[in-house]
């Protein structure tokens, strides 16, 4: 099969779909690799390294479009993309349809087969959106405290604390892989930290995985008002996979918290979990609503691209190499796994939730008949 990767274009998104080791994993495999020239220089990769593994480097996005049944990449095609992608084209990479009819649109009449990480799914596990998470998570908690500086809008105040001053609240809504790695960080910055979730077992897990200065709480309506009235830090890490995020802190809750705290909206790239998010970019953002910060960048990993870039292939590749070797139907009967991680195909959706974001069940196809 030949393989290709273009560069990036979505703002400040640094990573790349594939690594050279990836590269050389295909080509191993006996298929043909392309990459867009300079398409690894925001991962600290150069052409170089790739020529090496055994692709070739194009010099344009076209190009490499063009000359590939299967495209990788990072993130969702962007609208300058569209007219790039071709019939019965394999493009795997997030896409995150929920929160994007105009791509859902898009790839829906190019008729391409939208392979999205964030859907594959292995038992209770989303592998391939598993190693964003970590980073997203972390880095929330760093873009929290960040932005609590009052040189950057906020409240003035070091999350940590000092001897005699009390340290920063911080509330987290959702104990998953993202809310997990969030409370890690934020605990050990020495914050008080709070997980709110509506899952028992996972409550109970967290009790006994996390340090002293976390806390759950069961996630309800009185124990998320009272929470959020001394939060400095509100994280959103909900997440129902391939469906829009619930919004679950309203515009009137704003009122209820400290002016100069910070929200961080990590669910924004499935349309956010907080009444008042909307997309942001790493050149711009946050934006203020009611006195409160809003940091809702829709590629939060793309600000340390090669970590990302690295933790991300170490997951795709076991999946890129079924995809490559067996094609898109044979793996996927094979493999449940990337059925679930199957969107849309040659014009049909074909992932339920997409469909019912969007009013088109009449368009949706079940999966297992079309690859049947």
């Amino acid at each position: 099969m030949k393989i290709g990767c273009p560069a990036e274009i979505k703002n400040n998104e640094n990573r790349v779909g594939i690594t050279p080791n990836a590269a050389l994993a295909y080509a191993q495999a006996g298929h043909e690799v392309f990459v867009q020239k300079g398409g690894g220089l925001g991962s600290a990769i150069t052409d170089d390294e790739y020529v090496k593994a055994g692709a070739k480097v194009l010099a344009t996005a076209p190009e490499v479009w063009a000359a590939s049944d299967m495209i990788v990449k990072v993130k969702e095609p962007l609208a300058a993309e569209y007219k790039l992608m071709k019939e019965n084209q394999l493009v795997y990479t997030y896409f995150h349809f929920a929160a994007d009819e105009e791509l859902t649109k898009a790839c829906l009449a190019s008729k391409i087969v939208a392979m999205a990480y964030e859907t594959v799914q292995d038992g209770n596990i989303l592998p391939l959106l598993k190693p964003m998470s970590e980073v997203a998570g972390r880095m929330s908690a760093l873009m929290g405290s960040f932005y609590l500086a009052k040189t950057h809008g906020g409240r003035g105040l070091l999350p940590m604390g000092v001897s005699g001053v009390a340290p920063a609240e911080v509330v987290i809504l959702g104990g998953g892989s993202v809310g997990t790695n969030a409370a890690f960080t934020a605990a050990g910055l020495g914050t008080r930290v709070t997980i709110l979730d509506v899952n028992i077992n996972r409550l109970e897990y967290l009790h006994d995985v996390m340090p002293a200065n976390v806390t759950g709480l069961y996630s309800d309506p009185v124990n998320l008002e009272t929470s959020i009235k001394t939060a400095d830090i509100v994280i959103g890490a909900v997440l129902i996979p391939g469906a829009k995020a619930p919004k679950l802190l309203r515009k009137e809750h704003l009122k209820m918290m400290r002016p100069g705290s910070v929200i961080v909206d990590v669910a924004i790239d499935q349309g956010g979990c907080f009444e008042t998010s909307h997309p942001t970019t790493h050149s711009e953002p946050t934006y203020v609503v009611d006195d409160i910060i809003h940091y809702c960048v829709a590629n939060m990993p793309g600000a340390y691209a090669r970590t990302s870039t690295f933790a991300l292939n170490n997951a795709t590749l076991k999946y890129g190499l079924m995809l490559a070797n067996k094609g898109v139907e044979a793996a996927c009967r094979e493999s449940e796994a990337l059925l679930l991680g199957l969107n849309t195909y040659k014009g049909a959706i074909t992932f339920k939730a997409v469909a019912e974001a969007f009013g088109m069940l009449n368009n949706y196809k079940d999966p297992r008949a079309v690859v049947a």
